[in-house]
């Protein structure tokens, strides 16, 4: 069996407490025998900058273009939140996307049987709810440039640049049409194309992919502000939600209560060679080291990485069964809990590894 190079990136915040959790994970895994995982630790956002003076140091870089895989945990601090923007934690994030070139972030949609009730929507609405958001992850605003910015202190300016490629929409089309077709063959395509050019370029380089390419693939195009309309409204409707990176940021982060809460998300962000693979949660300063942050969305990455990196669906299902099992159990952490009952961060762990151990000894 051949060894697997993981790098954990803890981060901020409750990072450590889910990494922590993931890592126990990954050792049941190894002392199962399903694989062979070694890893390593470097710093990221926050702590980097304490440690290192810098949000994304030249260690972690290294580290991450060695290792097989990446998992992380969170990025953000009170404490640097007013630092020049590149000293801020999430400066680091940014860095680790464009050095890796992890242009495809891969958001699933998805709700347990047993939390619909968790959500705020009704449950006739959210039975069998399947959907994928594939979000461009290294253009759009969050890295066009000239950024900045100017006029005096009656006046201040801040400005950015919203832009696409061609090149870039191509490629981020591509692998959402390649997705959509192993799924419904539906792609809905999501810009703001009658007020804005680069959605514009989006639309019109999103069209010559399939035409090109994609005749089987059924696309509709949604302007944003009614695609974050829908998902409350019809969620069932969608099945590949195709958008930018400002737009996809948004709208998964509203996608995600559906589930019932933001901390049962996992997301993959990928290239042609690797992936990083963590929670879409933020860092969550305010319940850091009081045990009771969930850390199921952490432990759904480890089996995306699984299926996505290793290509290894068994294990990804039995992690993903055994959440199940526990939810179908009971078993709440405080987030997704209806009432006072709930079990902090480390015994979601210990029931969840367990129910991993009954299912591989089946």
């Amino acid at each position: 069996m051949k060894q697997i190079n993981v790098l954990l990136l803890p981060g901020d915040g409750v990072g450590p407490e889910i990494m922590h959790e993931a890592t126990r994970v990954i050792e049941t895994l190894n002392d199962s025998g399903l694989c062979d995982i070694s890893y390593d630790y470097a710093d990221i956002g926050g702590i980097a900058i304490d440690n290192f003076g810098t949000p994304f140091p030249e260690e972690t870089s290294k580290k991450c273009l060695a290792a097989d895989c990446v998992l992380l945990g969170a990025v953000g601090t009170k404490k640097h939140e007013n630092n020049e923007n590149n000293l801020k934690p999430e400066s680091g994030l940014l860095a680790l996307r464009k050095s890796l070139d992890l242009y495809v972030n891969v958001r699933p949609i998805f709700l347990f049987d047993s939390l619909i009730d968790s959500s705020s929507l009704k449950s006739e609405l959210l039975s069998n709810l399947d959907i994928v958001i594939i979000r461009e992850l290294i253009g759009d605003v969050y890295f066009g440039e000239p950024r900045g910015f100017k006029g005096d202190s009656k006046n201040k300016i801040g400005y950015n640049t919203m832009s696409y490629s061609t090149n870039e929409v191509n490629r981020i089309a591509d692998y959402a049409f390649n997705l959509a077709s192993t799924r419904s063959s539906k792609v809905t395509s999501v810009d703001k194309a009658n007020v804005l050019e680069s959605s514009q370029v989006w639309r019109e380089t999103v069209e010559k992919v399939k035409a090109d390419r994609y005749n089987n693939i059924e696309l509709s195009h949604m302007y944003v502000d009614n695609a974050a309309m829908q998902l409350v409204k019809d969620p069932r409707q969608f099945d590949v939600i195709l958008t930018g990176n400002i737009f996809g940021d948004i709208l998964s982060d509203e996608a995600s209560m559906l589930t019932g809460s933001i901390g049962m998300l996992p997301s993959a962000s990928l290239s042609k060679s690797t992936g990083v693979y963590e929670p879409i949660h933020g860092s969550a300063p305010d319940i850091a080291g009081k045990g009771i942050v969930n850390p199921i969305a952490m432990i759904l990455s480890v089996a995306m990485m699984f299926e996505y990196s290793l290509n290894n669906k068994r294990v990804s299902k039995i992690i993903k069964d055994s959440i199940d099992n526990v939810l179908s159990a009971g078993y709440r952490t405080k987030d997704i809990s209806l009432d006072s009952e709930y079990i902090n961060t480390s015994k979601m762990g210990d029931v969840i590894i367990q129910e991993i151990k009954n299912n591989v000894e089946k």
